[in-house]
């Protein structure tokens, strides 16, 4: 029940998050939960409440978010990769902070090299989707080129795709 809970609350973020927002520090709270879906909702959540963050709360908020992204949980990073570009794209001017965290997969300390590569494919679709407002386009793109041979297959795929979509030549 708490579980389906959590999710409906971030799918109603994603819907309506203005009904949400004035719950703001709940979900700040939850990303400290011991319990890990929690957590991941509260991120994803948090994430979709950008737009209508009216009182500028995320921005002191960006770095504990982000916070995950080096390790050493992957699910934690994931969550927060796949969603951190809903904030970039609301509040363009930390997009490069955001860029800045999220290229930190590379050096993830997650459980297995495999970890690193699925947070790696999260990483590449979640700058694509904000790529025009990241201001050193020039390491993303050589980022996405290092995963050519990533050991991955639907990882080395999504950077083919990223740098089909997004870088010339």
């Amino acid at each position: 029940m708490k579980f389906g809970s959590a999710k409906a609350l971030w799918l109603l973020a994603e819907a309506d998050p203005a009904l949400l927002y004035p719950h703001f520090d709940f979900f700040v709270k939850q990303l400290d939960s011991p319990n890990g879906v929690f957590r991941w909702n509260a991120s994803r959540t948090l994430a979709c409440l950008a737009p209508v963050d009216s009182l500028d709360r995320l921005e002191p908020l960006l770095d504990k978010y982000l916070s995950v992204i080096p390790g050493p949980n992957l699910i934690d990073a994931a969550n927060v990769v796949g969603f951190a570009w809903k904030i970039a794209r609301t509040k363009p001017h930390l997009a490069d902070r955001i860029a800045r965290a999220i290229l930190g997969v590379d050096e993830a300390r997650y459980k297995t090299d495999e970890c690193v590569n699925v947070a790696t494919g999260h990483a590449l679709q979640s700058l694509g989707r904000f790529f025009d407002l990241i201001e050193d386009q020039r390491a993303v793109v050589a980022f996405a080129r290092a995963q050519l041979g990533n050991t991955r297959p639907a990882t080395r795929r999504k950077a083919e795709e990223f740098l089909k979509k997004h870088a010339a030549g």
